[in-house]
């Protein structure tokens, strides 16, 4: 014998989603999803920048170390011959230089005497100079990436 029920009692049973659950968690997913997506793309693309910035940094520190391997009477020549601190020198790249990531650029170095010691007091680094002390700059064309630093005999 079975359980006297009146008609308004049924027993249902919930088992799994509905279609409209199913339909509003994939709504969800694909909003999420999408910054998601965006903020991956970002990363990705952040990285082939630092990439080409890193490669940059080694190409201008290996210049830097060449130049500064060079006696520093060959450095005060290449000043005096310059003319200007804003006239590359002679150890500028002639000709582009080939990065590790295939890339062509030109280095230019820029060396002038430095006043260290402001004795003129006219707080221009580049007037009034000091015997034995050397400014040198090395800066990729197009580029806001250099190098700097003072150099002695």
């Amino acid at each position: 014998m079975g359980i006297n029920r009146k008609p308004s009692q049924r027993i249902t049973h919930s088992s799994g989603f509905s279609y409209v659950e199913v339909l509003i968690a994939v709504a969800l997913i694909a909003v999420c999803l999408v910054p998601a997506m965006d903020a991956l793309r970002t990363g990705v693309r952040g990285t082939d920048v630092h990439e080409s910035s890193l490669v940059d940094h080694y190409a201008l520190q290996t210049k830097m170390e060449e130049v500064l391997a060079e006696p520093f009477s060959s450095l005060a020549a290449a000043s005096s011959e310059a003319g200007s601190l804003t006239l590359p020198t002679s150890y500028s790249d002639q000709s582009p230089f080939t990065t590790t990531d295939s890339r062509q650029i030109i280095r230019q170095v820029y060396i002038w005497p430095y006043d260290g010691d402001n004795a003129d007091s006219d707080n221009d680094p580049f007037s009034g100079t000091d015997a034995g002390l050397l400014y040198v700059k090395v800066q990729i064309n197009d580029s806001p990436l250099s190098f700097e630093t003072l150099t002695t005999p």
